[in-house]
């Protein structure tokens, strides 16, 4: 085992711990201490989510109604897409991961139980018991000085020349192009993308790589839609525009082929049902603060269409490091602000205020460095 470097510094270190919705607290507590096949990551960048504010305002997926159980473990860390370096690991994790103490690493959202039917099935991102880290107590996330890494996580090693907030939109990245991959874009499709958040211009640049016939990104807010130009789109537009006059005139007449819904709105919905033609693929990647009701008449018997959804990022990883790594990502663009660890609580608000922000990263201690 290497010398956990925390352990003869300090006992303690500082960690943002989620005890419930709203009730997030700057606390001292101790260092983890890896055991046999874990890594200790000292946390260099963590990206605040979507899902990280619908768990913060307090949204039923995470804190559970009548019809089902949250899933949130409060108390917890948050923090699950980031980057950090290995500050300790033993020879298992080594031979198992292939990084050394002080390699930059980005490691996948979730840890997989490696034992359920979709684990066994090679399905790892759909694991039944899907802890993910920073929403339960077996996964602690990355918002503090150090983390432990579990033996079943999935773990990338990154280059070190990116600035930490830019090398942890790897996660979001590559669930951006899981979903391109979900509406399988082609050469001849026309392709809308609503909304243009760090999921949404993630979408644009994965949707741009396959060479599209045209390609749509739709938001509320203009630095955005100018950040989707940046990333390949096309044509840009506002939701009061004629936004279905214009995906008419580019079909002749027919609607989009794939509509890319990373808005986290019902509104969200309606838009890419009534953009779509017959036949059409809608791919959802949202999360909504709600439970979301539509006229499911239109995916059957108005259009037949292929309603598919996408979770996280499988087998993106490899291709989300390399785009950020060689420019093809405009990360300047889309980190928009960086906080230090104790101010987690405004990074929080500037993340939830409409239009102020693209993607918020708080940076522990590691990250300033």
């Amino acid at each position: 085992m290497t010398a956990n470097p925390a352990r003869g510094q300090m006992a303690e270190m500082d960690a943002v711990r989620c005890h419930g919705p709203r009730d997030y607290r700057l606390e001292r507590v101790p260092v983890p201490e890896p055991g046999p096949g874990e890594i200790l990551l000292r946390s260099e960048a963590v990206g605040i989510c979507g899902s990280d504010l619908k768990c913060y305002g307090g949204a039923p997926m995470f804190w559970g109604d009548e019809t089902r159980t949250g899933y949130c473990q409060p108390p917890v860390t948050p923090g699950h897409e980031f980057v950090g370096r290995v500050a300790a690991l033993d020879d298992e994790a080594r031979r198992r991961h292939g990084v050394d103490v002080g390699e930059r690493v980005a490691v996948e959202q979730i840890v997989p139980c490696e034992s359920c039917a979709y684990c066994k099935a090679g399905q790892y991102w759909l694991c039944a018991p899907h802890d993910i880290f920073g929403f339960r107590q077996r996964t602690p996330g990355a918002m503090g000085e150090f983390m432990l890494v579990p033996p079943a996580a999935r773990v990338h090693a990154f280059p070190a020349g990116l600035p930490p907030s830019h090398a942890a939109l790897a996660e979001p990245l590559s669930c951006s192009l899981h979903a391109v991959d979900r509406g399988e874009v082609g050469a001849d499709d026309v392709v809308v993308v609503a909304g243009a958040g760090p999921i949404g211009l993630g979408m644009v640049l994965g949707a741009r790589r396959r060479q599209p016939r045209a390609l749509v990104a739709i938001d509320l807010d203009p630095h955005r839609r100018s950040v989707a130009e940046q990333c390949g789109a096309d044509v840009v537009l506002e939701p009061g525009d004629d936004v279905e006059t214009t995906v008419l005139e580019l079909t002749d007449g027919l609607g989009c082929d794939v509509y890319l819904d990373a808005t986290g709105h019902p509104a969200g919905v309606t838009q890419g049902l009534q953009l779509l033609r017959k036949r059409g693929r809608f791919v959802e990647y949202g999360v909504f603060g709600q439970p979301v009701t539509t006229d499911w008449t239109v995916i059957g018997d108005g259009k037949e269409l292929d309603i598919r959804g996408a979770h996280l990022g499988p087998g993106q990883w490899p291709t989300a490091i390399e785009m950020l790594s060689t420019g093809e990502v405009p990360a300047d663009a889309i980190v928009t602000h960086e906080y230090p660890l104790d101010r987690f609580d405004e990074a929080f608000e500037t993340a939830g205020t409409p239009g102020k922000a693209i993607k918020v990263s708080i940076l522990p201690p590691g990250g300033q460095q």
